[in-house]
């Protein structure tokens, strides 16, 4: 009972009063891509793939708000919550746990910094999290196993250099319901519990509400998430607003008050084990966008070029796969969709060991 009134009063309050909206955005963060340096640490963290991306989650508000929860919602207001990968989350068997609680000190050995948790704000006990563009530089945190050096472009700002923690006194992640679906992110790394994270009932909240360590920009970690396959996300998110109401944002099916929001659904760029080492440089035009029953994209810049594309789902799923021989940019490649069901979608495009993403929507 006590369980299911907190819930109630977290996730599914109704709207009172409010004069805008103050969920600005939700920032998706690639925080460190793993080389094989990091794959061979020694020590109990557990086994990190080759390619892995650490991804983090920053929902962005307005000065003033607070975030309450990221939660599922039961019929009649039906919204999944949904985290998931085509592979494995990385979950560090030493340190890890559902909510980064392990202390800057032990942050220092092995992978920790890389496991996978949801949060209402901490990148560790004591330390907020903050985009590593918002860093100062000050106290980095430097690995004492000889691990996290890799400086890959698609993550920016080294781990070195800035590793995206202040100084702070985070607010505890409460967990509502959906304890097998957390379990997924615990101190464990073989996947006994799945790669895809489901509830309809559960949540996990910040009571009294959280906000950014910067009033002004007011962003909030929510999660760190760790895998060498394709992130994706649907969200639903509560916040309070500065005169005490509530604001509940869907990722899709609004009902009655509630806002959707297109930040809250999301798959990742597909950096994976198997090219994550591909430079992102190549330029490929894709129309029409929105289409019915076919796309065409032009590749610029090749000439009798081999090529491979892909067409992935909102969920990170393959739905095509083809590879050509003898590409040239004078004339568009066509792709037949109409089997595709109503959606968006990701085209990715690999070519002379560049690729290039685009996404596009199946009316």
């Amino acid at each position: 009972m006590k369980k299911s009134l907190l819930l109630s009063a977290l996730a599914f309050c109704s709207f009172t009063a409010f004069s805008q909206n103050g969920l600005e955005n939700i920032i998706v963060e690639t925080y460190y891509v793993s080389d094989a340096n990091d794959a061979t640490v020694d020590g109990d963290g557990g086994v990190l793939p080759v390619g892995s991306v650490t991804r983090r989650v920053y929902v962005d508000m307005l000065p003033g708000y607070k975030l309450q929860a990221v939660y599922g919602a039961p019929a009649p207001n039906f919204h999944e919550l949904r985290i998931a990968t085509t592979t494995l989350f990385f979950n560090n068997e030493d340190r890890g746990a559902i909510a980064p609680t392990y202390t800057k000190t032990q942050a220092r050995g092995n992978t920790v910094m890389l496991d996978t948790w949801v949060s209402v704000g901490a990148a560790c006990a004591g330390q907020l999290g903050i985009l590593k563009a918002s860093d100062d530089g000050v106290a980095t945190n430097v690995n004492n196993d000889g691990v996290l050096l890799n400086a890959h472009p698609a993550a920016g700002i080294p781990l070195t250099e800035q590793d995206g923690m202040v100084a702070g006194t985070p607010v505890s992640v409460t967990r509502v319901g959906a304890d097998d679906q957390f379990a997924k992110f615990d101190a464990q790394n073989d996947g006994t519990n799945g790669p895809e994270f489901l509830t309809s009932d559960g949540s996990w909240a910040a009571l009294g509400g959280a906000m950014g360590p910067d009033a002004a920009t007011n962003q909030v970690l929510i999660g760190q998430f760790t895998t060498d396959g394709i992130l994706s996300f649907e969200l639903n998110i509560q916040l309070g607003t500065p005169d005490g109401g509530v604001e509940r944002y869907v990722a899709s099916n609004p009902v009655d008050a509630e806002i959707e929001f297109a930040g809250l659904t999301y798959v990742s760029d597909v950096i994976t084990k198997a090219h994550y080492q591909l430079v992102n440089s190549q330029t490929v035009s894709l129309f029409p966008n929105p289409a019915l029953d076919e796309i065409s994209f032009v590749l610029d810049g090749a000439n009798n070029s081999p090529l491979r594309y892909s067409i992935f789902n909102m969920k990170g799923e393959l739905v095509s796969v083809r590879t050509t021989g003898n590409y040239s940019s004078d004339n568009a490649e066509r792709i037949d969709i109409s089997s595709l069901a109503k959606g968006q979608y990701i085209l990715e495009v690999i070519s002379n060991g560049k690729r290039s993403t685009n996404k596009f929507v199946k009316n």
